[in-house]
């Protein structure tokens, strides 16, 4: 008799039920530097996913890369989200604090575009972005991405494991934390002309968080080159933790001692932890986070503690504050 045993994050047929409520804790940043707190619903349509053109694969000399060898380790419960909603709705800050900023993005320059290590390594180096893929296996992997405003969607990553870049970059035995910032540019991100952010966005983990199977650096989507509007040309995906923690278009990354602390942290630590995992049984103090909006669903599905991926991750936090790691 065949026994069909259900990974951590499948979820059964009758799981989803209604919701017409949805807060956005995008919105209320911007409402925050303002003084006021705003909310709205997603009512959004799922859109199918469009081919790379030519002039993408002229603009970008990795496309010819594309697309990856798909790892069949990293499998969803759900359809991948549609491509063209996946690129046109975002949070990227640095370029506007509404979600339809992906026209604005455009204006992000992906080449010539260099990482920058330094820290507590074996020694300091500046990299190419095409020339840190030449160095690393890549591979494509469908992820589950759940935001903490509540709405989520899955994606097929292109990218390379962030432990095979730990290895390049070959850390010291003192660091604990490996601290990422991303570009830096008013001339092109007019988000940044708004000075009550803490530019540039810093994000951070643990050097065993990076080193988790889990840990993605991505460089493409969909088959092809990340858009700039989806972190291109290097960003990263955790899936068992929250979207701020996913820091886009990195340029810096630093090997240290000292716990990081980030930009939500920075603006809003009581809300947006240095943790920041999923889990539904801890609300956001604003809302609730037991449910999440599927992008392109009028209807809210069970949010899965660590987002679904706790046989992965969970023993990293064995022993640790609850209270903490799930903000």
């Amino acid at each position: 008799m065949l026994i069909k045993r259900k990974r951590g994050w499948e979820l059964p047929e009758n799981a989803a039920t209604p919701e017409h409520l949805f807060l956005s804790r995008r919105r209320f940043a911007q409402a925050f530097a303002a003084g006021a707190i705003a909310a709205g619903p997603i009512l959004l349509p799922a859109l199918a996913a469009t081919p790379a053109s030519a002039q993408d694969k002229a603009a970008d000399p990795s496309a010819k890369l594309y697309p990856f060898k798909q790892n069949m380790r990293y499998r969803l419960d759900r359809p991948i989200t549609g491509e063209e909603l996946a690129t046109t709705y975002n949070n990227f800050y640095e370029f506007g604090s509404q979600k339809n900023i992906h026209k604005e993005a455009q204006k992000l320059p992906l080449r010539p575009w260099t990482i920058k290590v330094d820290g507590m390594v074996e020694k300091p180096v500046e990299i190419g972005i095409d020339d840190l893929m030449a160095k690393m296996p890549l591979e494509e992997r469908l992820y589950r991405h759940r935001c903490v405003e509540a709405w989520s969607m899955a994606v097929p990553w292109g990218g390379f494991a962030m432990s095979e870049f730990v290895k390049l970059c070959q850390p010291l035995s003192q660091a604990k934390y490996v601290r990422m910032e991303t570009f830096k540019d008013p001339k092109v991100a007019p988000g940044q002309h708004q000075t009550w952010y803490p530019w540039p966005y810093v994000e951070g983990v643990t050097i065993e968080e990076a080193n988790n199977e889990l840990a993605f650096m991505v460089t493409g989507a969909y088959g092809k080159p990340a858009p700039a509007q989806n972190g291109a040309p290097l960003r990263l995906a955790l899936p068992w933790k929250y979207g701020f923690k996913h820091i886009k278009s990195i340029t810096r990354v630093t090997f240290t001692d000292k716990q990081p602390k980030s930009f939500w942290e920075e603006i809003q630590g009581r809300e947006y932890g240095f943790w920041a995992n999923v889990n539904p049984k801890v609300p956001h103090p604003r809302w609730s986070q037991a449910t999440e909006m599927p992008l392109g669903s009028k209807e809210r599905v069970p949010t899965l503690l660590y987002n679904g991926y706790g046989e992965f991750v969970a023993d990293l936090y064995k022993g640790m504050d609850e209270k903490v790691l799930f903000m």
